[in-house]
Formats: structure tokens, sequence, C-alpha cells
């Protein structure tokens, strides 16, 4: 039996092209976002109920007093056992048996979004100001029932966006890991036994983003 899909997102391989972001809102047929300069490169500031995945842009200095300067592309992970899922005990939120992507569902719109928000601990959801639904990444699952992968996977130049079964994207991972170590004496993935959407770092992860860890 397969144990569904996963993700992996290796960061050391980003470019913060942002084709992932684009590729999002043109497949899902998402608006753009009216935003404005914030100072940073990152753009728009973050998530809504229309930008379900954000390169996220990060800098600051290390204990040595050298720059770094880390991109994250940041997307709902899908957990294996979704606590925004756990928290409501209802159906407007489902999980597909076959993938196991996390979907919500129009009748997320019925639900307090407080709550659906507090249970996540990435900080994944949005709420549709008109509509109340509340919105994130499907891990395009209308493309998986199809057999192509997500757009994201699709769109990334460089190879970080890795999309495939869950125990084939575990192996690369830990490869991957390993590999990077040799380089990076931090680097690890981010929650791989809880999540199907795997972020690989090569430093401490609250450096990315404050919710890249649970």
């Amino acid at each position: 039996m397969s144990n569904g899909k996963s993700m992996m997102v290796d960061t050391s391989r980003c470019t913060a092209c942002r084709g992932c972001q684009v590729a999002c809102k043109q497949w899902n047929g998402l608006p753009g976002t009216k935003t404005k300069q914030t100072g940073t490169y990152q753009n728009p500031p973050d998530f809504s109920h229309e930008t379900w995945k954000l390169v996220r842009f990060a800098e600051g200095k290390a204990e040595n007093g050298k720059p770094y300067w880390y991109f994250f592309s940041d997307m709902c992970r899908h957990c294996l056992q979704p606590s925004c899922m756990e928290a409501m005990k209802k159906n407007e939120i489902v999980q597909d048996t076959q993938t196991g992507a996390v979907i919500y569902t129009p009748q997320t719109k019925d639900l307090v979004f407080k709550d659906v928000v507090d249970g996540c601990p990435y900080n994944i959801p949005r709420q549709d100001p008109k509509s109340k639904a509340i919105k994130k990444c499907t891990l395009c699952l209308d493309r998986l029932k199809a057999n192509m992968i997500p757009a994201c996977a699709l769109s990334c130049p460089t190879g970080s966006v890795q999309f495939g079964e869950r125990d084939e994207i575990l192996k690369v991972v830990e490869a991957r890991v390993a590999e990077l170590k040799k380089t990076y004496p931090k680097a690890k993935a981010l929650n791989a036994d809880q999540v199907r959407v795997i972020y690989i770092v090569t430093d401490d992860a609250e450096k990315y983003h404050k919710y890249a860890e649970s």
C-alpha cells in the first residue's frame, strides 16, 4: 500500500526566482496581490486567501559576524496527522486517502477562523474576507489526480522542489541532508516524520522563518 505523496524543498538550491510562487498563482487561477515595497524583496509580505505559495526572504548576521540571506519557499506542509483537522473534528477539512493532501472545502466558511489557524503550527490558513471560506495550498490535488506533479515542483529550475512517492522522497531527503552536512553541520530536514512537504535547511530553522519548524 502506498504511503501517499511527499515533496522535498531544498532551501540550499533555492535562488528565490519565485517561479513556484508564480506557477501556483497561474495554475490555481489566483489573482495578483496588490502590494507595496516594505523594505525586503519578499513580496507580497505574507500569505492571503489568494496567495498560497510565498518565497520568504530572511537576512541577518551569523555568530561569526558574516551576513546571511536565506530563501524559504513557504506553503502548507500537508501534515500526516493535520492538527487543524483534528482541532475541528468535522468534514469541512478533509484528507485525500490516496495522496495525503489536506483539503479545505468551501464549507470552511462555517468554521471559526481563529480556531483553524491556531490549530496550525505553521500559521498557514487564511480567510477570504468576502466568502469567509478558509484557503491554502491544495498540493495541486487536481493535477495529482491527472498524474501530473504540483505546479510549483514542475516550475522549479534548480531542483530545489522535488515531488513523488513519499517513501522515495524520504530517501532523497536523507541522502541530501547527509551530503549537505559535509559542508553545513547544522543541515537537517524539518519535521520529516510529521509532514509531507519536507524542508531542508543548512542553518537554524528560525533564521529562515518564525514558523519554519513546529
